[in-house]
């Protein structure tokens, strides 16, 4: 029998949730993750999925994977520092180093459990974190478990962030400063300002960490944020996922062989917790070579993203200023937002709606994420669905 208390903090804070419409319903796939899914027996266009470049379901990347299970098995079988480290993980991590220009790179389960891993392995109580106010969670979460010092600035607010920077250098009271800043932001689909971050970095001997987990395999001809800008020299820590553009799951730190090294002995997630699998880094790893070698796949992604967004603005939605695929249809209320979505998904579109606490309250929005998998008749289904719902939600 389960804790009286647990039980009525348990219902009271989950009516509260869906009387609010906070409460987010999980909508099982039946099948693969593709650029039409099926929920309940119903097609649906996705334009859900972080799967910009469509590997998630590419044939070469199913056939690498297979290949890798039948020879090495389904799991690693211990952490990386014991014996879970197979000349699989090595051969990823070279390929990431020279994917990101970098000297070395470190593998992680996840994009989360980079941020829990690097910062805190870096800063310590002593230390001060200076972080965009639209970071993601997980870096608000490892600075949370470094003890860090953690200033806010202003999103992008370059102003803000060079006068809390000069006065957290100034005040002679930390040991190590850090700037912290998503490379896209995931929910409106921005660009950091990377060069007037590194100019304000550089002015005041201060660390710079990019989570690049949307803008790898999207930005700077695949190889991310930092490409973008020409600045892989510049930059101390680039994180991204594996989950994304990649296709696959799991995460990475590139920079200097010393950084490396130093993760592997004191990023406590590599430390205790079971390798990546076999099938899951080859995949990885033959994703990289795709992204390296042709930019076939980013040009047809770009293309249905600058297509999706024109005939959105035509019709009269607010997309906001996204840089990137990544397209927010901007509703306003919590609740008109949810409805809006559900209105969708019966014209057979599936574009979830997000809404506080993942992004401001009274800032909701249904977020599109076009990939190279799409079809123009995809696009033309769901762009056709938006117009129905807009007109008939008085939204257009």
């Amino acid at each position: 029998m389960t804790s009286k208390t647990l039980d009525h903090f348990l219902q009271e804070n989950l009516e509260d949730l869906k009387s609010r419409g906070l409460y987010n319903e999980i909508d099982p796939l039946q099948g693969a993750n593709g650029p039409v899914i099926t929920i309940n027996g119903k097609k649906l266009v996705n334009l859900s999925s972080n799967n910009y470049l469509g590997l998630a379901t590419d044939e070469r990347l199913k056939k690498v994977a297979i290949e890798a299970v039948k020879e090495y098995g389904v799991g690693a079988g211990a952490v990386r520092t014991i014996n879970g480290t197979l000349d699989l993980h090595v051969k990823l991590e070279e390929k990431l180093a020279k994917f990101k220009g970098t000297e070395a790179a470190i593998a992680y389960q996840s994009g989360f459990n980079c941020n829990m891993a690097a910062i805190s392995a870096v800063m310590d109580k002593n230390d001060a974190i200076l972080s965009d106010e639209l970071n993601h969670a997980s870096i608000i979460d490892g600075c949370r478990l470094s003890k860090a010092k953690i200033i806010r600035f202003g999103h992008s607010d370059m102003e803000d962030l060079r006068a809390k920077a000069k006065e957290a250098k100034e005040s002679g009271q930390y040991n190590k400063i850090m700037i912290i800043t998503d490379g896209v932001f995931s929910m409106d689909g921005d660009v950091c300002k990377l060069p007037e971050i590194v100019e304000i970095a550089e002015e005041f001997d201060i660390m710079t960490y990019v989570d690049d987990a949307h803008g790898s395999g999207v930005l700077g001809k695949g190889a991310g944020t930092v490409k973008h800008f020409g600045l892989s020299d510049k930059v101390d820590f680039q994180m991204g996922t594996l989950s994304k553009a990649i296709g696959v799951v799991g995460g990475y730190v590139a920079g200097t062989q010393n950084l490396i090294d130093w993760l592997k002995v004191r990023s406590r997630p590599f430390l205790f917790s079971t390798s990546l699998t076999p099938a899951d880094v080859t995949a990885c790893t033959e994703a990289l070579d795709l992204i390296m070698n042709s930019t076939e796949l980013q040009d047809n992604m770009w293309e249905n993203s600058r297509y999706l967004k024109e005939e959105l603005t035509k019709l009269g939605f607010d997309i906001g200023n996204s840089e990137t695929p990544i397209t927010p249809v901007i509703i306003g209320e919590e609740q008109a937002t949810q409805d809006f979505s559900k209105r969708l998904y019966e014209e057979g579109v599936y574009a979830k709606s997000i809404v506080f606490p993942t992004v401001p309250r009274g800032t909701g929005r249904v977020r599109n994420m076009p990939s190279a998998a799409h079809t123009k008749e995809m696009l033309d289904q769901a762009i056709a669905a938006y117009e129905k719902v807009g007109k008939e939600m008085g939204i257009i």
